[in-house]
């Protein structure tokens, strides 16, 4: 795997990682529409500022609009609207396990899809991660409650999947930048539905749970898509996919230091068994 590829993907983790309390933090003060809103309001801006100083992102052809709209939908409108509603009622550490999930669905779609394959040992890889972010959820002494949080953080993880997938043949055409404004900008025209009382959140919320959201918009929003959409472009989806894995040791660590939420000796050993798969996928997967 490029060296400059696991670098992108990693800042990407960290920082969507972090995201998981941030929403929580978020979630205090604002309502989930207006959280997911003004997150990417922000995101929009300062890719919207980046791409007019650059003058790098050229407008997408007519033709592909649709599917580009489609990609903003998936990965930003569902994906976010799902997973900050199921955060109401799902931990951090429930919730990253569930979104983890999502290279299971992105290697089979890549499969049908892409033609991409992955070895026997790639595919125990995923099943040794899975088993390990089972152990993070036990861990936090929450495990599994059948409510619609989870439903809706699987259709998340689920919508995350398929954007993933959709997104690559469009490589060839346009680049990570453009492909990244693209899907922000066109995922937060349709979160626009929940601008009736935006100002007035915005006006009543705590001042550092505001500060949450602007920093879930400029980090884990604007800089983590783009550099998730350098590493897709340069590695096969199953490969970038399998980092996911590390999101809920990294979740659960990141709430520790944030929400002073503490680990359980177990959900460390989780993040360790998930790293040992994630390692089996990026490194003898192929």
């Amino acid at each position: 795997m490029d060296k400059k590829a696991i670098f992108a993907v990693s800042i990407s983790i960290l920082f969507w990682s972090s995201a998981f309390a941030g929403i929580r933090d978020g979630l205090m003060s604002y309502q989930p529409g207006h959280l997911a809103l003004f997150r990417f309001i922000v995101a929009s801006g300062f890719l919207l500022v980046y791409a007019c100083m650059t003058r790098k992102v050229r407008l997408p052809n007519l033709k592909d609009l649709p599917a580009v709209v489609s990609q903003g939908i998936l990965g930003i409108t569902i994906y976010h609207v799902a997973l900050v509603y199921g955060e109401k009622t799902v931990t951090a550490g429930t919730a990253s396990l569930i979104i983890a999930l999502s290279p299971i669905f992105s290697s089979l779609f890549a499969f049908f899809f892409l033609n991409e394959t992955l070895k026997k040992i790639g595919w125990l890889g995923i099943l040794i991660s899975f088993f390990g972010g089972i152990l993070i959820v036990l861990g936090e002494n929450q495990g599994f409650s059948l409510n619609i949080g989870v439903f809706l953080i699987l259709i998340a993880a689920f919508s995350s999947s398929i954007y993933i997938v959709f997104q690559k043949p469009y490589f060839q055409k346009y680049t990570p930048l453009e492909l990244t404004c693209y899907t922000i900008w066109g995922g937060t025209i349709f979160l626009l539905y929940f601008i009736p009382g935006f100002t007035t959140a915005i006006n009543q919320a705590v001042f550092s749970h505001t500060l949450s959201v602007i920093y879930l918009g400029l980090f884990p929003a604007a800089i983590g898509y783009l550099t998730w959409t350098y590493a897709l472009s340069k590695t096969p989806v199953a490969v970038v996919s399998s980092f996911i894995y590390l999101q809920p040791a990294l979740a659960i660590f990141i709430a520790w230091l944030w929400l002073k939420e503490i680990p359980s000796l177990l959900s460390l050993v989780g993040g360790t068994i998930s790293l040992v798969g994630v390692i089996m996928v990026t490194k003898w997967g192929r």
